[in-house]
């Protein structure tokens, strides 16, 4: 190439280099300047992608197995736990959901979990693909495949995939989804801190439906966890003591009085119902007083002796300070200690109305 067709080439490739910059600095907003080389992929390439993703650690938790009526069978593959992005539980939020706990084998508390889950679906009107002892069956096989013996079981149950729109008409099947997450270590019931929540609480009619619209039970443990807490506490339209994040709230008078707020407003624990009951123990021998269902003020929620927070998967955890008041002594209370105990018992050897042995 002669000297003139070298310096030529040259001076062109700064001109377009040039030019390329002026571009970018006057484009108009909304333009797409440097875009990202996006491929098309197969099927196939999108599941060895998804096979990286779960190989890559992302995910901080071991799914053992999944089951959906989607594709009507179980996988033990994690890159294949996923739900199509047209059902209506994932775009529109119109789904339900519930858990048990599995420890020793054994399923917790999944026949009232499942009476609550199926009242929940009724309540959001979405119709059972199935019946309840085909769902409970379906559910158990699960646990099974996934031989998992400690961990837990969530399900869900949607007006299903079909379209984008508002209404659940165009779904023409409604869907069911299980998966099974292993949890080695059990809940330890250590004191915490919780606060307030700025967070409006649900109103009765969607905080009694256990349903995937978590948004503001995930702002209020987030803005606990902001606050050096373990999460928040909602009060209710009339100032009482509502619940927590996504657990129940008790506590124990300084005259032994265990104390919950009525379940009118709030979702209905399976496993706060349960403490109720094993706590009948602690009254039999004198520990407690009674156990009473009620309002309970702000003020007198923060006098009591002891604070607890309840729930399926931290079982019985005591709560030390809420907001700047020190609950009780500052520590750990023996009632909550002993509470945890007995559901803990309960979990591994109580009755068969329960626990639901898995046939692995």
């Amino acid at each position: 190439m002669a000297y003139s067709q070298t310096w030529e080439f040259v001076v062109n490739c700064i001109y377009q280099i040039l030019t390329a910059s002026c571009l970018q600095k006057i484009s108009p907003a909304g333009t797409i300047v440097n875009p990202i080389d996006v491929p098309l992929l197969s099927f196939s390439e999108v599941a060895e992608r998804l096979d990286a993703f779960q190989a890559s650690g992302a995910r901080n938790q071991t799914y053992m197995a999944m089951y959906s009526s989607i594709f009507g069978g179980i996988t033990t593959d994690p890159s294949a736990m996923v739900i199509p992005i047209d059902d209506h539980m994932v775009h529109r939020g119109h789904g339900v959901f519930d858990t048990a706990a599995i420890l020793d084998g054994h399923l917790y508390e999944l026949e009232q979990h499942l009476d609550r889950f199926l009242k929940s679906a009724h309540m959001a009107k979405i119709p059972l693909p199935f019946d309840r002892s085909t769902i409970l069956s379906v559910l158990v096989q699960t646990v099974c495949a996934s031989k998992c013996t400690q961990g837990s079981l969530r399900y869900w149950l949607s007006v299903g995939p079909g379209d984008f729109q508002l209404s659940s008409s165009g779904c023409t099947n409604s869907a069911l989804y299980a998966i099974v997450i292993d949890s080695p270590s059990l809940p330890v019931p250590s004191g915490c801190k919780v606060i307030t929540s700025s967070i409006p609480v649900k109103s009765p009619q969607f905080a009694v439906m256990k349903s995937v619209n978590y948004l503001p039970n995930a702002l209020t443990k987030v803005e606990g966890e902001e606050n050096g807490g373990f999460t928040g506490i909602w009060l209710d339209d009339e100032g009482f003591v509502a619940e927590g994040s996504n657990m129940n709230v008790g506590f124990v008078t300084r005259n032994k009085e265990l104390l919950m707020p009525r379940f009118d407003k709030i979702l209905s624990g399976c496993t706060a119902k349960r403490v109720l009951a094993l706590a009948e123990q602690l009254v039999e021998n004198g520990g407690l007083s009674g156990i009473s269902s009620r309002n309970v003020c702000v003020q007198e929620g923060k006098a009591a002796a002891e604070m607890m927070l309840i729930g399926s998967g931290i079982l019985v955890k005591p709560v030390v300070q809420w907001d700047d008041q020190m609950i009780g002594s500052g520590k750990e209370g023996p009632i909550a200690q002993t509470l945890f105990n007995l559901i803990l018992e309960d979990m591994r050897s109580g009755p068969p109305s329960v626990r639901i042995r898995v046939p692995y």
